[in-house]
This record gives C-alpha cells, structure tokens and sequence, in this order.
C-alpha cells in the first residue's frame, strides 16, 4: 500500500479508538456535548449500550491497526480494506439512526481510505 493510504488507514484507526474511549469511558460526561439533539436523561440510562458500540469500535481500530503490521503485499491492503469497509458500514448506519455527522466522521473518510487501498 502507498505511504499516503497507510496514514489515512492509522488516521481512521485512531479515529476509532478515540470514538471507542468516548462511548465506554466518556458517554454520560461527553455524551451531551456532541450529541446535543439527545435528551440528556438519556445518557446515564444508555451507558452500557454506548460501552458495548465502543468496544465494538475498539474491534475496528485493531483491525485496521493489525492491517498495519501486516507485511504481505497481497494480504496488508486486503485486511485494511475489509475493516474500512466494516467502518464505511458502520458509518453509513449511524448516520441513518444516530446523526447525519456520522457520515462525514465516519464514513466519508472510510470511503476515501478504500479508495485509496484500491488505488495503491
């Protein structure tokens, strides 16, 4: 892979370790702030539910931080291009039930690291 889409495969990775972070550790304190259309009674009620979505976004990162660490020219883009399009998913589908900034958090740049996985 190009040099150029292993930094915005790391980019997606901390990406998503970051959202992991949030949503296990920082929901009920951050949670408000970012999603303000969300009553915010509803955050302490939801917490185990956020905690659950961010260990699944942890799943993400160390897919595509494994993809990293791969060395097999055919393997390496195959791995990061499977767990971008995991996140493209996953993006699409939290824009759609959670918030439309999703799609350009999450799946926007999800979309422009397949592409350039493909490309390189």
């Amino acid at each position: 892979m190009s040099v150029f889409s292993l930094i915005v495969v790391a980019a997606i990775a901390l990406l998503h370790i970051y959202i992991a972070w949030f949503e296990m550790f920082a929901w009920t304190t951050k949670g408000p702030e970012i999603f303000k259309q969300f009553p915010r009674d509803l955050f302490e009620p939801t917490k185990t539910l956020a905690a659950n979505q961010g260990l699944y976004n942890g799943f993400l990162a160390t897919g595509l931080i494994w993809s990293l660490f791969i060395t097999d020219e055919i393997w390496q883009p195959h791995i990061a291009l499977c767990f971008l399009i995991f996140v493209l998913v996953a993006g699409v589908c939290g824009a759609a039930t959670a918030s439309k900034r999703i799609l350009y958090v999450q799946a926007a740049p999800a979309a422009v690291g397949c592409i350039l996985v493909l490309l390189s």
